[in-house]
């Protein structure tokens, strides 16, 4: 007698976008305490609570046709294409067509058909459960070109660069190893240093400190380019956001304004420039345009100046 297979599908590594509400508590004229999601509409003294909520899965791995010859997809919920690695947990009597573990980029919405699986012997029962993993951006194994752009600051506007490239206290790891750190207070706006599509906000951390389980809760923004790589502003203020994922923006344009949330020893912009190399963001070397419109590269504790509007029209950054 033929056993119908046993599909299993674990999906693990997933990633999250998480977004954060508030918390509304007030005492009405009776005393009675009211609790609510939005703000009310009240002259009592109201006290606010930063809550987080539930979280939104971006990438999903999915499953369509029969039970026997069953297809996988995957649903990519970023406004840019990522690269994902699938691979079996477990698998027993069962072959996939192309075979796994598989790397394949899919861009924003639903991929065609990415494999297929089936019994290796039809006459008995078989089972697979599958896991995967993906880093937004595709991959850029040969980026080595060294772009300019423009200061992320306000034209005319002057701020210090209190880390720059190698920096000793945070940029020791690859995805910060070409990162600069830029000193300015809280609420300083911010300014797309190069044209691009927007691919991911993070909006709603309000906790920031020197110790390093807060490096995940860093508002940030990150803005594709056309060459693929992917330019990155962190540590922001809660709810400053000027932008949302799939939202073009050109160089230039205010986008956020700046904070000290996340890991951070005080209030300033962290912006890099990265790329997927191998399922791994790693930072790459760039250059500011300066006031004479040359490019140069960021130093440390040297002063950086936005640009005035003629300038920024007359440098070579899009």
């Amino acid at each position: 007698m033929k056993i119908l297979p046993l599909i299993i599908v674990l999906l693990t590594l997933c990633s999250f976008n998480t977004s954060a509400k508030k918390l509304y508590k007030f005492q009405d004229e009776q005393g009675i305490w009211h609790f609510t999601d939005k703000r009310p509409d009240t002259e009592e003294k109201v006290e606010i609570r930063q809550i987080k909520a539930a979280a939104k899965q971006a990438i999903s791995l999915l499953q369509a046709g029969e039970k026997q010859h069953p297809q996988f997809y995957i649903r990519n919920d970023y406004p840019g294409p990522v690269e994902v690695e699938i691979n079996f947990s477990e698998r027993d009597n069962v072959q996939t067509n192309p075979e796994l573990p598989r790397r394949f980029i899919v861009e924003s919405g639903t991929s065609p058909t990415l494999f297929e699986a089936h019994a290796v012997n039809t006459e008995k029962g078989w089972k697979l459960a599958l896991k995967y993993r993906y880093m937004i951006g595709a991959p850029q194994p040969n980026y080595n070109a060294i772009v300019s752009y423009l200061p992320p600051i306000a034209p005319n506007a002057e701020f210090q660069i209190s880390q720059a490239f190698g920096g000793s206290f945070s940029h020791t790891d690859a995805q910060n190893q070409y990162a600069v750190d830029i000193v300015m207070p809280v609420g300083t706006p911010v300014y797309a240093a190069k044209s691009g599509i927007v691919v991911e906000t993070e909006n709603d951390f309000y906790k920031g400190g020197d110790n390093k389980a807060y490096s995940s809760e860093a508002n940030n923004i990150r803005i594709l380019h056309d060459d693929g790589a992917m330019s990155v502003y962190a540590h922001l203020e809660l709810e400053t956001a000027q932008v949302y994922p799939g939202m073009s923006v050109a160089a230039g344009q205010l986008i956020g304004h700046s904070g000290n949330t996340g890991f951070t020893t005080g209030p300033h912009l962290h912006f890099a420039v990265q790329v997927n190399r191998g399922m791994e963001l790693v930072s790459v070397p760039f250059n500011f345009i300066n006031q004479s419109g040359q490019a140069e590269q960021p130093v440390y504790h040297t002063w950086l100046k936005g640009l005035a509007p003629n300038q920024m029209m007359g440098s070579a950054v899009e």
